[in-house]
């Protein structure tokens, strides 16, 4: 079986599927760490005036 060069077509289609992973992994990061940034005990914001006089 011959080795075919790629298409130009190809090699764009791979940079963009490339660009639209790396684009997926940092959402997911962000959402990660949005996640554990509001479940953990560092994340303690201040009690609001109606919280504190009920």
């Amino acid at each position: 079986m011959a080795i075919k060069v790629d298409h130009e077509l190809h090699k764009r289609r791979l940079s963009r599927n490339v660009g639209v992973g790396v684009a997926l992994i940092l959402f997911v990061g962000l959402v990660y760490g949005l996640t554990v940034a509001k479940v953990s005990d560092i994340y303690k914001p201040e009690p609001t005036s109606t919280e504190v006089s009920q």
